[in-house]
């Protein structure tokens, strides 16, 4: 008797272990049925679909309407020419969790997105780079920004001596990037890192160099944009 007590006191455990973890799968499925629902609602407006700098930029209207593989969208006339692969989207819809797919006719994605910052949401074409969903407001917003970049800037140290004089234009590099150009008499430093493009990405100012090399400078409290990570000899870009 006591043997079967052990053997029926294990069973009741097990079926009660078993129970908590179908309960707690329940719980997740659950939380994700909410989060993708809360999603769909959050996504109907308007959208910039663009490169991460912005260069080639398109307007697309997420729909809440029913459509035969999702919902319903608009993108404007001059979408696909700006980026052509958009000719094949027909239709938008959460997958999984958190992943907002633009999509062909088959439902098949054309390019998905997961957010990365709030109203932000990063995609990847292979062979072609990354793309930036975001808000229409917010990205006309950081177009000004942007717009306010361009034009000569001088680089300093901590004490307000200055090392460098550079000017970012609006001219572009490449598809992703714009071209800089250093002044003369620069500091060796800065000299030799020889910055020939930037950009501006996710509130920052990133100089590139012919090799690679990137320098990232954020704005401070003090409408100047400091090279992170900080040091206890800072280097500052001011606008002129």
């Amino acid at each position: 008797m006591r043997a079967l007590r052990v053997v029926a006191s294990a069973v009741a455990a097990s079926l009660a272990a078993i129970g908590a973890v179908a309960a707690s799968l329940a719980a997740i499925g659950l939380a994700h049925a909410q989060d993708a629902t809360s999603l769909k609602k959050q996504m109907p407006g308007q959208w910039e679909l663009s490169t991460t700098e912005r260069s080639k930029t398109c307007v697309v209207t997420l729909k809440s309407d029913a459509a035969a593989q999702g919902f319903k969208l608009e993108l404007e006339p001059a979408c696909k020419t700006a980026l052509p692969f958009t000719k094949d989207i027909v239709a938008w819809n959460v997958r999984g969790l958190d992943i907002v797919r633009l999509q062909d006719a088959t439902g098949e994605a054309v390019i998905d997105f997961t957010e990365v910052e709030a109203g932000i949401f990063e995609g990847l074409r292979q062979g072609e780079g990354v793309y930036i969903l975001q808000d229409l407001a917010a990205a006309r917003s950081m177009a000004k920004s942007m717009d306010q970049m361009i034009g000569d800037w001088s680089m300093v140290r901590g004490n307000g001596q200055p090392v460098c004089g550079l000017t970012l234009t609006n001219t572009e590099a490449d598809s992703d990037n714009f071209q800089v150009f250093l002044k003369p008499k620069c500091d060796a430093t800065i000299a030799q890192f020889n910055p020939t493009q930037w950009r501006l990405e996710r509130g920052q100012i990133i100089l590139m160099s012919k090799s690679g090399e990137a320098w990232q400078f954020e704005a401070d409290d003090h409408a100047q944009w400091r090279r992170v990570p900080d040091t206890a000899d800072p280097l500052i870009m001011l606008r002129q």
